[in-house]
């Protein structure tokens, strides 16, 4: 008879040096620990376990290799189990896929036994689990057959935990989900926020560390932004040290406010309706694969990329619409999947030694013209514009990864000028993909290019966008260099005035009792340009917050607040609900409209 053991990556008893990266959950639904050391070796992962039955077991790792899309070459994500001392392989050089790598044959005694994880390179190998199994079947790697034997081999509960019932169920914790969970509370609403991570603000936390782009306090409701103003950052900018974007300070705010829940590292998984209004959701702890089940009148999509929306059944759209769609002037004649891409931003610091990397065989390929003579990796290295940023999320983030270490690698080993970075060494590259663009959920109204360019103000115009319509493709340049690869971009700037977006853009025509903040609020791929950057998508959140508490107090829902409750709505956005009297943060970076690539684009 079979015995069995699986050991997830993410309950691991020390991680060591490796980190937690369940930002792509979705699409593995598992969270794998990743050895990102920058090309130095990390601590072991270890853990121990305990065998029923002596007997032999083979041992399977679930892991790929992350270079294998780009290079032939020998993959630097490689990493050695150890299990009582003794090695059972390594690991992460066969398929680009996510499978079962199979290591040795053990013998083991019934009790208790350690497992130790050796990063042998410090080049972000990867693994969420390990099976050691009295079988000689290699088992099928999909996220599927994972799930199966996540449901045969760990004592999970079988149906989710009761986690209460709540006003206001907000799904997303960034600056958009942030302020609506916020305002909805203070206009006295009981309210959820589900975050998937284990830090808040999205873009603009410490894994990311994107500045907060726009302005606030502007347009037909300036006050509206002082909420954001409470826990924004007090310095501006992108790729810096991480205490500049204060993560403590953002989540003091929302634990301060006695009618928020904050459920941290859930993933919403599951989505249960009434009807075509959701009943409930529910979320799993990205690190222990439990449960819970989340009860609501009203919801909101914060999640940037539509998670809510798409499993609640709203119509959604991605990529850019043909001109014919909704008539806009500068729309491609034939519609397609472009995306903005998504930037992984790094930096160098310096030493007083001198401080090597290693030259590279599995890089891209670079030479003196093509090489980035830099020491900061921007918002303009952006990468997969022409891949799917839902399912292909993984592989675009790893290549943010791959061209940054090739970059780093030839300034460091083979630039004419090397010496003047003979000191310098990595300090930060990001692993978390900072996105600019997927999906966008499709709501009453949705906002074109021609509502902004010829500023029709629209009854129910709300939030001011401050941005101007700024779209980014890939650099000519790169794209000559590196066809099909590309990774630096440029952003396309066309000016225009403050514009008030329309409340109807912020609620799901599909889903009666969703709304939507952020960048997956109803508006087109042009339209997107301008309402994308995070103080604007914040004060969606502060009017979607109190539109919430709106209809709590009506027995609304989101559209009623349009047809019936608007000058109500106009009312509390002219109040706001941020406080004045903390100091007034925010620092503005004006476009030139003459250079593609600004500080803050």
């Amino acid at each position: 008879m079979e015995s069995s053991v699986l050991l997830l990556a993410s309950t691991f008893a020390s991680r060591g040096g490796w980190t937690a990266d369940s930002q792509f959950f979705d699409l593995t639904g598992t969270t794998h620990l990743l050895a990102h050391g920058l090309g130095t070796p990390v601590a072991d992962a270890t853990t121990s376990f305990s065998i029923a039955a002596e007997g032999r077991y083979n041992i399977f790792v679930h892991t790929h290799n992350w270079t294998a899309h780009w290079s032939s070459a020998p993959t630097p994500g490689i990493f050695e189990v150890v299990v009582d001392g003794t090695s059972v392989g390594v690991f992460g050089n066969e398929s680009s896929q996510w499978h079962w790598q199979r290591g040795a044959c053990i013998a083991l005694t019934a009790g208790n036994h350690s497992i130790a994880v050796r990063d042998l390179t410090g080049f972000d190998g990867r693994f969420d689990a390990i099976l050691l199994t009295t079988s000689e079947q290699t088992p099928e790697g999909d996220k599927a057959s994972v799930a199966r034997l996540c449901k045969q081999l760990l004592a999970l509960p079988k149906t989710p935990a009761r986690a209460g019932s709540y006003d206001f169920v907000v799904v997303g914790g960034g600056v958009a989900g942030m302020c609506a969970a916020i305002a909805a509370a203070r206009t006295g609403s009981r309210v959820a926020l589900i975050q998937d991570r284990q830090v808040l603000g999205g873009n603009n936390s410490s894994e990311i560390r994107v500045g907060l782009g726009g302005r606030i306090n502007i347009g037909l409701y300036p006050s509206l932004g002082y909420l954001l103003n409470e826990f924004a950052p007090s310095t501006k900018g992108n790729a810096r040290t991480a205490d500049v974007y204060e993560d403590d300070k953002k989540l003091a705010v929302v634990l301060a406010e006695k009618r928020i829940k904050l459920f941290m590292g859930y993933r919403v998984t599951e989505v249960t309706k009434r009807g075509e209004s959701i009943a409930s959701v529910v979320a799993t702890d990205v690190m222990t694969h439990n449960r819970i089940r989340i009860s609501g009148r009203l919801f909101a999509d914060c999640t940037g990329d539509a998670n809510l929306g798409v499993a609640a059944g709203a119509e959604w759209h991605m990529g850019r619409e043909a001109q014919s769609v909704y008539g806009e002037p500068s729309a491609p004649e034939s519609g397609d999947t472009m995306t903005m891409g998504s930037s992984l931003q790094w930096y160098c610091l310096e030493d007083n030694v001198q401080r090597p990397f290693p030259d590279i065989a599995w890089g891209l390929s670079l030479d003196e013209q093509s090489v980035q003579v830099v020491r900061r990796g921007q918002w303009y290295w952006e990468v997969g514009m022409r891949d799917d940023q839902i399912a292909d999320a993984e592989r675009i983030r790893d290549y943010g990864m791959y061209v940054a270490y090739s970059n780093w690698s030839y300034l460091k080993n083979h630039y004419s000028r090397k010496e003047e970075y003979a000191n310098s060494y990595l300090g930060w590259v990001s692993c978390v993909a900072g996105k600019r663009e997927s999906r966008r959920i499709m709501g009453e109204f949705v906002l074109r290019e021609q509502d902004l360019k010829d500023n029709i103000i629209y009854p129910d115009g709300s939030a001011s966008t401050s941005w101007y319509i700024d779209q980014h493709y890939p650099d000519p340049e790169n794209s000559r260099r590196f066809p099909g690869q590309e990774y630096l971009s440029c952003g396309h700037l066309d000016p225009m005035g403050f514009y008030p977006i329309p409340y109807r853009c912020f609620y799901s025509k599909d889903v009666p009792n969703m709304f939507m903040a952020g960048r997956c609020i109803s508006v087109s791929h042009i339209a997107l340009g301008t309402v994308r950057v995070m103080r604007t998508t914040a004060m969606m959140g502060e009017v979607v917050g109190m539109a919430a508490t709106i209809c709590r107090r009506r027995k609304a829902l989101p559209r009623d607040v349009y047809t019936t409750h608007l000058e109500e709505l106009k009312s509390m956005m002219r109040r706001g609900v941020g406080r004045t009297d903390v100091p007034y943060t925010q620092i503005y970076t004006l476009i030139d409209t003459t250079a593609a690539r600004s500080e803050d684009c």
